[in-house]
């Protein structure tokens, strides 16, 4: 299953069609006639198959193009009430495919997704195009067994699993792990007509704890894996939404159960320059009972809680606003009681019998300060008191002395 990813493309052609017309489905096409419609036509105008016809790579553009609108249930939707209008803004985007890019280009992507930007890779076409002929070795994977190995870069491992009746009713799990932390994809293929396999579901490999895994389980209920792409848009348009759109990632797997007989499962090399070192596994789900209960239930708990959230961000946003609405008024309240208080203060202190007059005499002259209701008596330090001073006094005392010290 081809899904879009994160790295600037495809850039919209100049003259836009109809994605129906593009990829030749009609406009109430399932997801699996609109993916087998692209694939075809992705395999047939590839670069790397037409390098003598640039028209071809054009045409691949605007086939990726359509594909990554009608692939995508919200931007179908978008599309078919609106047109491209309605996906002005919403930062269109493909996959990668590794093989068809330079070398520095490869380096800025393997870059970017150390730094944790999601960037997701198409399948080589000569993988896709090996599988469609039957030309691929396929090893055997029987149930209850695993598998390790290491897959070349743009390259895939097949397998086949075999089940019979009783373990198709009870449930596959199918997964990969790598203790090294590869980037791989694991694969699910279809039989064709034609005796080829034809690419039903695709996983990408998620950092889980030590390592990264992948799996698909079909085990008669509705399974959800989770798109990490959608939250880091989420996050980059609106940080204080991502929260909310955490859960908007996950996807509906399109398969849910098995028949009897040969299934095709493919480990593929996703690294930037490296081979993926992993370990694949085929379970049946009848030893695992009581965990495949659990992971029903969390899948339904998990939904409803999707739920409850999309109504929990409408009422967030209302609060939010409310808060900053209160928040605001708050600021303006306090000022306003912190300049009457002031204004209050400055009033009181108005309430004096102190006055400020301006000497009149001239430059350079001091203002002086007077009462104007009672004049404050000089104190005997401030001044005389009865005509007489303190020079009087001390002559007076000192004659004494003079007196006394001539009788001595």
């Amino acid at each position: 299953m081809a899904s879009s990813a994160k790295m600037e493309g495809p850039s919209a052609p100049a003259v836009r069609r109809d994605p129906y017309e593009v990829l030749s489905v009609p406009r109430d096409s399932s997801d699996q006639e609109i993916k087998s419609a692209y694939r075809k036509l992705a395999l047939k105008y590839h670069p790397d198959k037409n390098a003598s016809n640039p028209e071809a790579s054009e045409l691949f553009k605007e086939v990726a193009y359509s594909y990554s609108i009608l692939s995508d249930p919200d931007k179908r939707r978008q599309y078919d009430t609106a047109g491209f209008e309605a996906l002005e803004n919403e930062g269109m985007d493909m996959e990668i495919d590794l093989s068809n890019l330079g070398t520095v280009n490869t380096m800025f992507a393997a870059l970017f997704s150390k730094l944790g930007v999601p960037i997701k890779t198409t399948i080589s076409p000569t993988v896709l195009e090996e599988a469609m002929n039957g030309t691929v070795t396929v090893r055997p994977l029987p149930v209850g067994t695993s598998a390790t190995g290491k897959v070349d870069k743009q390259c895939a491992h097949f397998f086949g699993v075999t089940i019979i009746e009783e373990q198709a009713h009870s449930g596959i799990v199918v997964r990969v792990t790598s203790p090294a932390q590869s980037k791989f994809k694991l694969l699910y293929f279809e039989q064709e007509v034609n005796g080829g396999y034809g690419l039903a579901l695709q996983e990408d490999s998620q950092k889980t704890g030590k390592v990264t895994s992948a799996g698909m389980y079909f085990l008669h209920f509705q399974v959800y894996r989770m798109d990490s792409t959608v939250n880091a848009l989420a996050m980059a348009k609106d940080p204080e939404a991502a929260f909310f759109k955490r859960l908007e990632g996950l996807q509906p797997c399109e398969v849910s159960a098995l028949k009897p007989g040969t299934h095709i499962f493919a480990v593929y090399g996703d690294n930037f320059f490296k081979p993926a070192s992993y370990m694949i596994e085929a379970m049946c789900a009848k030893s695992y009972e009581e965990t495949t209960e659990r992971l029903k239930e969390i899948e339904s708990k998990i939904l409803a809680k999707r739920n409850d959230l999309r109504q929990f961000e409408t009422e967030y946003r209302k609060a939010l606003a409310r808060f900053q609405e209160v928040t605001n008024r708050y600021t303006q309240e306090r000022e306003a009681v912190d300049d009457m208080l002031r204004e209050r203060d400055n009033i009181h202190c108005s309430f004096t019998t102190e006055r400020t007059l301006v000497n009149p005499v001239g430059p350079g002259s001091s203002s002086s300060r007077y009462t104007t209701e009672h004049s404050i008596p000089e104190s005997p330090e401030n001044g005389s008191v009865d005509g007489r001073d303190k020079s009087g006094k001390k002559k007076w005392f000192n004659l004494n002395l003079n007196r006394s010290d001539k009788k001595a």
